[in-house]
Order: C-alpha cells, then structure tokens, then sequence
C-alpha cells in the first residue's frame, strides 16, 4: 500500500515537471520577442561566453602544448645524460664473464636511475648479433607498460646507433589508472656482450595535473566573468531600456485617449531629448485634439440648435400648408400642383428634421436605449404591411421567410422598427421592381434580419460608402420614397447602440442584401450571424436571367422562389 501511495503521487509531480519543461521553449519564444532587455543581455552574455570559451580553448592548448615542450626538452636532455654516463661506465669496465657482465649492467641500471630521475627502464639487445656466453639477458621494469614500447620505434633506435629517439604513450600506473608518458630510445655498447636498445620512461602526471589546475581556473574564471558580464550588462542596459520601456508605456497610455501624460525629462542626455520631443509632440496633439473637439462640439451644437429652431417656424409652415393642401380642388391646376409639391416638400423636410436630431444625439453620445423583450418576426411583419402598397406601386414583390427567429431578443422597439423601415424603403427604391425578400433566423446568441433585393447591385467601391451620410451611388438619381440621405447611417448607428451590426452585400447585376445582427440578451456577445453572408441564392447561377430586358411577372414569381427555397434549404424551382 506504502509503494502505490507513492507512486501515486509522484506520477502527477513528474507529468507537472515534464509539462512546465515542454513549456519552457514557447516562453523563452514570448519573452525574447517581448522584452528588449531580455534580447541584448541574451545576446550579450551568448556572445561573451563564445570569445570566453574560445579564448579559453586557445589557452588551454597553448599551455599544455608549452608544457609538453618543457618536459621533452628535460626528459631529452636527461636521457641524454643518463645514457652518456651509463656509456662511460660501459667503456671503462674490463668485465670478461657473463657474471661481471651482469653485475656491471646492475651498476649501470642504477646510474641511469640516478642521472635520469626515473625508474622505468628497458634494456634489449639488438637483434642480429652473434650469441655469446657472457650475454646477459633482456629486462625490463615497465612491468604492464612494456606494451608501450612500439616495433617502430625499436626499428628506429636499431638503425640508427648513437641518435636519440622518442614517442608519446601511456603509461600504467601502480594503481592501475593511466597517465600519460614518454619513452625514449637509444643505444648502448656493452663489452663483450655486444649492443643493447636502452629505453627510459617518463612520466607526465605532473605536467597533466598542472593542465588539470589551470583548464579548472580557467573555466570556473569564465563562468565568473560571464555571470559579471550578464550582471553589468543588466544594470547597463536597465539604465537605457528604462527609459524606453517608460517612453513606450506613455505612449500606449497618450493612444489610449489619457492626454495628460508625459515622460519625465531628467538631464540632457539623448533620452532627455527625446522625452522633452515626445512631450512637446504630445502637448501639440492634445491642443489639435482639443480644438477638434471643440470644433465638433460646435457643430453638433449648430445641428441641434439650427434643428430645433425650425421646428416652431416649419410647424407653422405646415400648418399653412395643411390648410391649402385641403383646399386644393378649389384652386387652378397649377396652383393645386404647387400646393401638392409644397405639402410634400414640407413633410420631407419635417423627416430631414427628425434625421438630424437623431444624428445629432448618436454624435454627442446622449443616445438612451430602451430594451424590451421584442420579437422579431412580428416587428418585420408590420413594416411589410406598412410599406406593401409602396411595393406595390414599383412593383416589387415582398416575401417574408422566418425559419427561426420567434425568440424574442432584448432590443428597442422603436428602432428596429426605424432600420427595418429604412432597409425595406431603400430595396423598394433600388430593387427595380423586382421581389424583395426579407428573412429572420436565430440562433443561441443571436438574432438576425436580412433585406436581399435583386436591383441593380453595386460595386465594392460603392459598398465601402453606402452607410455614408447623405451618399448615393448615382448623384442623378433622383428619390421616389421620400428619403432623406440619413437613413443607412441612422440604421448603422442604431445597429452598433445595441451591441449588433449591419453588414452589406452587393454585386452588380445581382442585387444587394442587408444583414442586421443584434444579440438577444442585451449587450450579449454575437458568436455567429444566424443568417449567411454573402446570402446562399447568390450562388446560383443566373439569378437575374433577365439583366438588359425588365424580367416579366413570371421571372420574378421564379427569383423570390429561388430565394426562399434556398432560405429553407431546398433547391430553387425550374
């Protein structure tokens, strides 16, 4: 049971470790493309730490190289000596027997000990010669190192009597570990017995321990130098970053609409510089902004001042106007027709009125809407009858489809009411008799109304203006409905007040379709528009067969089928 507890509680510790190491990568990514100072202090210390290492590497071969050079040149110059004493000693005996013989080359083993400061010797005699009594026998005291002494180089030494010959090799020592070494060779003549190989060994563990020291000193110096540069890069850089990282944060703040702000300006420096020109562009921004604002203020002002002021004097206008429009069947003929005209006039201008108030509110931002619980299939039900007899006389047909939208969605009445209005008028106006199509659907955060007519179109250029105020696609055209230039921009802002939106398609020769989307709970997020856009008709191939000629009444009972058939999801009707 003690085993399992265990095991069970290290295996999240471990998933957890292995899991914040995968994630390491990604956010080193993050910080190296977000933070300056984590760049030039990275950058900084990998830089360093390369020459370091480099510079380190350079010295750690020079030096072992310069203290291999010593020590050979001393071993060289030791073996030397060994080997000309042992020689001397050589000459200068008169051993006739193999007993002499061997008690002689036992004095001259230990000179060479003596005079070469190393105990590791071999003596062998040089192939080739003629056998004699008094030869002694080879010996060595390399013990397991005697492997060491390579065919190469005993060739070396055999050919050439009287030279000194010498080869790296490792060497075993008495605890079994292995150190590194040299063996040099040469020749001695032994009387009587003839010429033996004489090979001394060195060993150079203390060259490599001096090594060992010095390669330590200088990787625990380059760590410590790397960690100093890291640390004065950090303070350096924190001193000029610093002010950069604030300079960057009073900028965020001066575009996020806080114009009071500004950077300290301390000394002359380059970075006082630029704080004092930053200041000084801020201050002139916010006197530009200011007057802007004021200038806007004004003009709102005017709008609504001008607006309200004839109001009284287009009340009593009309008024007037009402009286003489009533009795127009006693007038001459062109005296009702001006009094026609006046009365009509009147009434578009009592519109154009109520259109700028309304601008002029969305402008100062005094908007108030008043939601409620509001269907709205019955809402565009009502603005199809109250505008059918409009249809009617340019001769477009209304279709309405509702697959969804029977929930009722948390809007104002009344303003729906207004963009719903303006969508239908302004596809009767441009629909060019043709059937117009209005259709509802919803979805869990969403409730959407679409106006598709099949008019004329327009081009993305004209699209990117219609919610423009007082904009037409064709300045000649002139209005049959009354409009007033306002009614798209009112729409689009009463779209945008409660949290929705207005989008627009249009092609030419293949009509245009208006899609408002508004959330169903008040302010609510909007995942997905219910209903499609471009609209799924415009798939179709030829939906408007009749573009040149004016399509005759079958043609558009066939386009408002084709609509609603692919609103429901069938096929359109041969």
């Amino acid at each position: 049971m003690t085993s399992q507890h265990g095991s069970t509680g290290f295996a999240p510790t471990t998933a957890a470790f292995w899991q914040s190491w995968r994630s390491w990568p990604s956010m080193l990514r993050t910080t190296w493309r977000s933070s300056l100072q984590f760049r030039t202090i990275s950058t900084t210390v990998v830089a360093s730490g390369v020459a370091i290492v480099l510079v380190g590497v350079y010295m750690s071969i020079s030096i072992g190289n310069d203290l291999f050079q010593s020590r050979l040149a001393q071993v060289l110059a030791d073996s030397n000596r060994a080997t000309t004493a042992a020689q001397g000693l050589l000459d200068s005996s008169d051993a006739a027997d193999k007993v002499q013989v061997q008690s002689l080359l036992r004095t001259t083993q230990s000179t060479i000990t003596a005079a070469s400061s190393s105990s590791l010797m071999a003596v062998f005699r040089v192939p080739g010669q003629e056998s004699s009594a008094a030869t002694p026998q080879d010996f060595s005291t390399f013990g397991e190192s005697r492997s060491v002494i390579s065919n190469e180089l005993r060739q070396s030494v055999q050919e050439n009597p009287g030279e000194q010959f010498w080869q790296s090799v490792t060497l075993v020592a008495d605890d079994g570990s292995r150190i590194p070494g040299i063996v040099v060779g040469s020749q001695l003549t032994v009387p009587v017995a003839g010429n033996y190989e004489l090979y001394i060994g060195y060993s150079l563990a203390d060259a490599e321990n001096t090594l060992s020291f010095v390669q330590r000193t200088l990787v625990i110096a380059g760590i410590v130098l790397i960690l100093l540069i890291g640390a004065v890069t950090w303070v350096v850089v924190r001193f000029v970053v610093t002010p950069i990282k604030v300079a960057a944060e009073t900028s965020q703040k001066l575009a996020s609409g806080d114009l009071e702000v500004r950077i300290p300006e301390k000394g002359d420096d380059v970075i006082a510089t630029l704080a004092r020109s930053f200041n000084g562009m801020a201050d002139s921004l916010q006197s530009q902004i200011k007057e802007l604002a004021e200038l806007s203020e004004v003009q709102q002002r005017f709008v609504s001042d001008v607006s309200h002021e004839l109001r009284t004097p287009l009340t009593t206008i009309r008024l007037a106007g009402d009286v003489l429009y009533d009795q127009r069947d006693t007038f001459p003929p062109a005296t009702r027709r001006t009094t026609e005209l006046l009365h009509t006039q009147v009434q578009r201008f009592e519109v154009l009125l109520s259109d700028l108030l309304e601008i002029s509110r969305y402008d100062a931002g005094s908007v108030q809407l008043e939601p409620e619980p509001t269907n709205l299939v019955h809402l565009a039900e009502d603005a199809i009858d109250s505008m059918r007899t409009l249809a009617d006389t340019k001769g477009s047909d209304i279709r309405f489809v509702a697959p969804g939208g029977h929930l009722n969605a948390e809007v104002d009445p009344r303003r729906m009411r207004r963009i719903l209005r303006n969508l239908i008028g302004n596809a009767i106006e441009h629909g060019e008799g043709r059937p117009i199509v209005v259709s509802v659907d919803s979805n869990q955060s969403a409730v959407a109304l679409s106006v598709r007519d099949y008019g004329l179109g327009m081009s993305d250029a004209e699209v990117a203006h219609v919610f423009d105020r007082f904009w037409r696609a064709d300045p000649s055209r002139q209005r049959t409905i009354g409009g007033t230039g306002l009614g798209l921009a009112i729409s689009k802002s009463d779209a945008i007040a409660h949290s929705g939106a207005l989008d627009v398609w249009s092609k030419p020769g293949a009509g245009s379709c208006f899609r408002l989307t508004v959330p169903r709970v008040a302010h609510g997020l909007i995942s997905q528009s219910p209903l499609p856009l471009p609209p799924e008709d415009a798939m179709v191939e030829d939906s408007a067969p009749w573009l040149g000629a004016p399509p005759s009444h079958d043609e558009r009972d066939d386009l408002g089928n084709r609509a609603i058939d692919s609103r429901r999801g069938g096929h359109p009707r041969a």
